[in-house]
């Protein structure tokens, strides 16, 4: 039977890094995997929502997580995300991360056109067939990808030896208890929900929002583990008004959690990459009191 601990904790989906013309920053992607190193956090999920996978091409995904290994191999566990909207360039990007040493791959469905499941199930086999010797993880987001994993589908996939769990994005709690008990690992994936997907069987989180806070989410897992509900969902509910501040700038979600990091002594990792919205400036005022926010919380949870 296969050990998951490695898998077990808090993994903060890894942000897109860029330089002043809106390049790839390896710098800035080392520097970045670092930071979260010295965070103490458990792993780190690579080119997915957060990444800004779908505005990259092949060859930059593959720069970005060439340099998040060259820092992260055997201090973090590593997932990396490798689906494309065709499986050419999905499978090319499977094989390469097992080729880097990750500790898992994973994909959402392919997008735009509606696909029958069978030949969904046909597309993750191929690119776990691309990466034979590493452990595949179903991406399922269905209010971005357009497909909601079915119990039909997982059983389907669950049929692939290498096929181990499921990062859960959906809002329903109820789908981690389902998953879960088809024989699949779970990641909680809405960061809002971490504590009900804990408690719903999720073996620890996936979340887009984690790289801003980490210390929040891991002091939720450890008093969820304690049996310390009440605390934990106290914090739990702190985390969730900072989402909700973090969401309320013109500019994305994500530009706003570079310029906190930033303000937290991380590394500078650019903008977003259009379309997504970059900051305009009256958001640094929301920029401030997120930070302000993360800076409280840690001071009294922490």
């Amino acid at each position: 039977m296969k050990d998951f601990t490695k898998f077990q904790g808090i993994i903060p989906a890894f942000y897109a890094c860029y330089d002043a013309k809106g390049e790839i920053n390896p710098q800035a992607v080392r520097g970045l995997t670092q930071y979260f190193v010295d965070k103490g956090v458990k792993g780190l999920y690579v080119g997915g929502s957060s990444g800004e996978c779908i505005y990259q091409s092949v060859e930059e995904r593959k720069l970005v997580l060439e340099n998040v290994m060259a820092v992260a191999k055997g201090k973090l566990t590593v997932i990396a995300h490798v689906a494309c909207n065709n499986t050419a360039d999905s499978c090319l990007l499977a094989a390469h991360a097992q080729a880097q040493g990750v500790d898992a791959i994973a994909a959402i469905p392919p997008i735009y056109f509606h696909l029958p499941e069978h030949a969904i199930a046909a597309y993750w086999n191929a690119i776990s067939a691309a990466a034979p010797d590493t452990d595949f993880i179903i991406y399922n987001i269905p209010q971005l990808a357009g497909t909601a994993l079915t119990l039909p589908l997982l059983r389907e996939m669950l049929k692939n030896p290498r096929v181990i769990g499921v990062k859960n994005s959906s809002m329903p709690v109820q789908d981690i208890q389902m998953f879960r008990d088809e024989g699949a690992i779970v990641f909680n994936g809405p960061d809002e929900q971490l504590l009900s997907g804990l408690a719903a069987g999720a073996m620890g989180g996936i979340g887009g929002t984690y790289g801003a806070m980490p210390e929040l989410y891991q002091k939720i897992l450890g008093l969820y583990l304690a049996g310390d509900m009440e605390r934990a969902r106290e914090i739990q509910n702190e985390a969730c008004r900072i989402i909700y501040r973090l969401c309320s700038a013109k500019g994305n979600m994500y530009a706003v959690i570079k310029a906190v990091i930033r303000r937290q002594g991380g590394p500078d990792c650019g903008s977003v990459r259009l379309p997504l919205a970059p900051l305009v400036p009256a958001d640094e005022a929301v920029v401030e009191e997120c930070a302000a926010m993360i800076e409280a919380a840690i001071r009294t949870y922490c």
